[in-house]
């Protein structure tokens, strides 16, 4: 008899911690987005939505996530491929390209806007070897090309190392028959990686696009810190309107926006790489 419960009992803990820290704050941030003080309604999401800068953040934010996220994708599998490959200092050279994952994604921020502000890096080398005339404001209103550039190059280099981390997990797990009898047959290494890792890495790389995906539209500190209110988003949104507009309501709507998007992404990637049953990272 216990052992038939035993299931239950360890899951138990998981489901309380779900109830309490999950799903009851999720119904309290839905009952906020859908109540408007007199009963049920959209008029949270049509207040939000109807704003004129929910376009541009819209915007900005499903454009950031197609450019760095694609991108993220192809260095990620290019460094796990190279990380598989090597046979000395596989763990040293992996160690110093997860660096990244350490550092807050506002200090993050604060790093690249060190390199891109009128006093910086960018500034001074290309001062130096006489491309300028004197330092100029790269990051303002008048360069919103550069302020995109800036947060995507942030972003790449701050959140690649997620998706190489779960992918060279993932290229470990391909057994190593598999390249010993391609290579029996003369098939080259870019025959193997397109007919042996790709497919047998769809796991993987399921989990790493949906992980990236979303925290690519929960994009915050990176922008704050580089663009501030030049480069609006949906994440800035909602903390203007939780915290300097003091509406809960309208930022709880915007929050909801952000998880049906998230939502939608996740299915359309499972459903595009049709991950098997069973299958594992």
């Amino acid at each position: 008899m216990q052992a038939r419960y035993l299931p239950y009992i360890l899951i138990a803990p998981v489901s309380v911690f779900l109830g309490l820290f999950f799903l009851y704050p999720f119904y309290l941030v839905a009952q906020t987005a859908f109540y408007d003080g007199a009963g049920w309604s959209l008029k949270n999401f049509q207040e939000v939505t109807s704003y004129w800068k929910f376009p541009i953040s819209f915007k900005n934010t499903l454009w950031l996530a197609a450019v760095v996220v694609p991108i993220q994708l192809a260095l990620a599998l290019l460094m796990a491929t190279m990380v598989n490959a090597m046979k000395k200092g596989r763990d040293l050279v992996l160690y110093i390209w997860t660096i990244p994952l350490g550092i807050s994604d506002l200090a993050a921020g604060i790093i690249w806007l060190a390199i891109f502000e009128q006093s910086g890096f960018l500034n001074s080398m290309m001062h130096g070897l006489g491309l300028i005339d004197r330092p100029t404001a790269l990051i303002s209103y008048q360069n919103p090309t550069l302020i995109f550039v800036a947060i995507a190059l942030a972003e790449i280099w701050r959140a690649t190392a997620i998706m190489l981390v779960i992918l060279v997990a993932g290229i470990g797990l391909i057994p190593k028959e598999y390249y010993e009898a391609a290579q029996v047959f003369g098939a080259g290494r870019w025959k193997q990686f397109v007919r042996i890792t790709l497919p047998l890495l769809r796991p993987s790389l399921s989990t790493a696009l949906v992980l990236r995906v979303i925290l690519a539209f929960e994009v915050f500190a990176v922008v704050q810190a580089l663009g501030g209110t030049l480069f609006p988003v949906l994440m800035s949104e909602t903390y203007a309107y939780q915290f300097e507009l003091l509406n809960g309501s309208a930022a709880a709507a915007v929050a909801l926006i952000i998880l049906g998007i998230s939502i939608a992404s996740t299915i359309v990637i499972l459903r595009v790489l049709r991950v098997p049953k069973g299958a594992t990272i």
